[in-house]
């Protein structure tokens, strides 16, 4: 009896969850250096669209702290065009930035838990490359 209710318990909280089934996942960002604090950020990404019912529709950089700095809105389903890449022109990072972060968007599922960090100090790293 004790173990049906912990099972019922735990089904209750699993279904009690945000469900993220198709996430969009993050393969690359590549970051040129175009002015004085002034980027041009390419990010790749893949996720298995089905049509304008269920597409990646969006990514954006985000400062350490979580506050958005620029965002990309994908228009479009990219249902026979996986992984592609798509850039966000004159994206400004304030001065003293070290670390950024990059998440991207389904349009069911939401923002994906998914976060490829940066770090400006490295010219290179796990999914990341900084052109300066």
């Amino acid at each position: 009896m004790c173990t049906k209710r912990l099972t019922l318990a735990t089904l209750l909280g699993l279904l009690a969850l945000p469900a993220q089934a198709d996430p969009v996942d993050i393969l690359e960002a590549q970051l040129h250096a175009s002015g004085p604090n002034q980027w041009r950020v390419a990010v790749t990404v893949e996720h298995p669209d089905t049509g304008w019912d269920h597409y990646a529709d969006a990514w954006r950089v985000l400062d350490a702290d979580g506050n958005v700095l620029g965002e990309r809105i994908l228009h479009h389903p990219h249902v026979n065009e996986q992984p592609f890449t798509r850039s966000l022109r004159r994206l400004s990072i304030p001065d003293g930035t070290r670390f950024l972060q990059i998440e991207a968007r389904c349009s069911q599922d939401g923002w994906s838990h998914q976060r490829l960090r940066i770090d400006l100090e490295q010219d290179r790293g796990d999914g990341y490359r900084i052109h300066r």
